[in-house]
């Protein structure tokens, strides 16, 4: 697997997405937000991360853009 930084993974065993901020041949150190909201960072070998894409909500971005333009007016 060629990851890079940036991208999402996730355990192959399930649980939370997290960003991979670092990358070598055979393992990424990832970053992800603890339910608490505490920052989590772990390096673990490629054997136990797949590759995820995680799909923006059209709703959402419309929703921040409006919230943008009425804080521009205000």
């Amino acid at each position: 697997m060629d990851l890079k930084p940036g991208d999402i993974v996730m355990l192959k065993s399930g649980g939370q997405a997290m960003t991979v901020a670092e990358a070598s041949n055979d393992s990424a150190t990832c970053v992800w937000m603890g339910e608490d909201g505490d920052l989590f960072r772990e390096t673990l070998p490629l054997a136990v991360l797949d590759s995820i894409t995680v799909e923006v909500d059209d709703d959402d971005e419309d929703e921040d853009d409006l919230d943008d333009e009425q804080t521009k007016v205000a």
